[in-house]
């Protein structure tokens, strides 16, 4: 063979090979990319008529497939649909999935790696390849009750217990029915889609988890929490007149005179706090407000946003800060976990939402275990700060969440920062008995901005959660 065939043919080996490692590259490293993408409709078909397995609650399916004669074989369904949106999420040809439909959907497509064994049965023995089953830890009477009790107003409940970390309850209203786009008359999803997408109360928003809001007056307990881990008792004395705030006209009406930190925290003292804020200062309101897990996001499984305290405050909006004022942002899951920290004697436990999966052939395949997440405040300080917050619930603005034979304590919110908008109603507390963390945000109180919403508005639906898990 002379030179020049030879060099012919070792450039062609070489672009041979370099051909061979790119399909090589690209089948291995790049398979999701191409087998993801929107184009693909032979995958999108495929993935659309899968038998998915369903989402249970307790026994009973929030989320499960039917088979039926179309080019899809299967329909899925949520037969609570807008009850259980915020945690099914949806399923839809169009528009993809979210929630748990997105965060477990090689679960439920039986395709995840737990799910080995069952998939190699199946394909052994020519069985239709069927999904998983995901096992929530909600319980169906604290969903229904915070449902009820929430009556159609804007807003959220979350209720988890605080020894484990497991939700029990997390509904948004309003909500939307994933039914609508995981219908198989495609014309049918997209209208919902417009529908949903344009409609101005904003129905697919998750305002449990994803939505951050001012906490108001329930974020004075990590204000408290900052003075007593500084060293500060629930005996100091504080002043509740009228605070005008440092380098501005803006004053803070008085709510009496020389009072205790239990007793302001009691009334919910806004000058009483806003002087103590000023004094314990914004780093150490920063930290401790990082230490029960502002700025991080909790719950995988469905997303959540991080809830806010902001950087570099002047005396003036150190004290509306510590208020839960000015630039503090919280989601309602954040401020229940707040009170879950507190009342389990200052550890945080880590939130999930599922407590099972199960391969088609329902052999469990994965099981959460609790686990701390961290401790934001010492044992002492819990102790301290349950008796304080039993006392707005006995005796001050949360006497509205009192249940007989139960130990709650709680603290109200009431967030009025434009002055225009009625105000938010908050409310966050814990029981003894059982073992649980709720908190309630109602968006439009439709009370007077002068008035305690939190306690008037959010206290009676957090009992009424409390007493569907007794």
């Amino acid at each position: 063979m002379n030179r020049p065939i030879r060099g012919v043919a070792v450039v062609s080996l070489l672009m041979t090979m370099a051909l061979m490692l790119n399909l090589s590259v690209s089948y291995l490293a790049q398979a999701d990319y191409f087998y993801n993408r929107p184009e693909n409709r032979r995958v999108t078909d495929a993935r659309f008529g899968q038998d998915r397995g369903p989402i249970m609650v307790g026994n009973t399916p929030i989320a499960k497939s039917s088979q039926i004669s179309d080019r899809f074989r299967f329909q899925r369904s949520y037969p609570d649909g807008e009850l259980y949106a915020p945690i099914t999420g949806y399923y839809a040809y169009l528009y993809g999935a979210s929630g748990l439909e997105l965060s477990q959907s090689a679960e439920l497509a039986g395709q995840d790696s737990s799910q080995f064994l069952s998939r190699l049965i199946n394909l052994a023995s020519g069985t239709r390849p069927k999904g998983g089953t995901i096992e929530t830890t909600l319980d169906a009477k604290a969903q229904k009750a915070a449902w009820k009790a929430l009556a159609g107003r804007k807003g959220a409940v979350v209720a988890l217990d605080y020894t484990t970390g497991a939700i029990k309850a997390l509904v948004s209203t309003p909500s939307y029915d994933p039914n609508q786009l995981a219908t198989h008359d495609l014309n049918a999803s997209k209208k919902a889609w417009d529908s949903l997408t344009k409609d101005p109360d904003k129905p697919m928003n998750n305002r449990a988890t994803k939505e951050i809001y001012p906490p108001g007056s329930t974020f004075k307990l990590i204000t408290t929490a900052t003075a007593l881990e500084t060293g500060m008792s629930p005996s100091d004395t504080l002043d509740g007149t009228a605070y005008k705030l440092p380098g501005s006209t803006k004053v803070i009406a008085a709510c009496g005179g020389q009072l205790s930190l239990a007793d302001a925290l009691k009334r919910s003292c806004n000058a009483a706090f806003a002087r103590l804020g000023v004094k314990v200062g914004d780093q150490a309101l920063r930290e401790q407000a990082k230490k029960f897990g502002f700025g991080t996001t909790y719950l995988p499984e469905i997303g959540s946003a991080a809830s806010r305290f902001p950087d570099e405050l002047d005396p003036a909006q150190t004290a509306m800060s510590a208020i839960g004022e000015f630039e503090v942002a919280a989601s309602p899951l954040q401020m229940a976990m707040v009170s879950a920290a507190i009342a389990n004697g200052g550890v945080e436990m880590e939130p999930y939402l599922v407590q099972r999966v199960l391969d088609s052939d329902l052999r469990v395949v994965r099981q959460t275990t609790p686990a701390q997440r961290s401790q934001p405040i010492s044992n002492t300080t819990a102790t301290l700060m349950k008796d304080m917050m039993v006392g707005v619930v006995e005796g001050g603005t949360g006497y509205r969440a009192k249940i007989p034979g139960v130990v709650v304590g709680g603290k109200t919110g009431t967030a009025n920062s434009d002055n225009v908008r009625r105000p938010y109603a908050w409310f966050t507390a814990w029981a003894d008995n059982p073992h649980i963390a709720v908190c309630v945000f109602v968006e439009d109180a439709e009370i007077a901005s002068s008035e305690i919403a939190g306690g008037r508005v959010s206290a009676p639906i957090a009992k009424a959660v409390i007493e569907a898990l007794r």
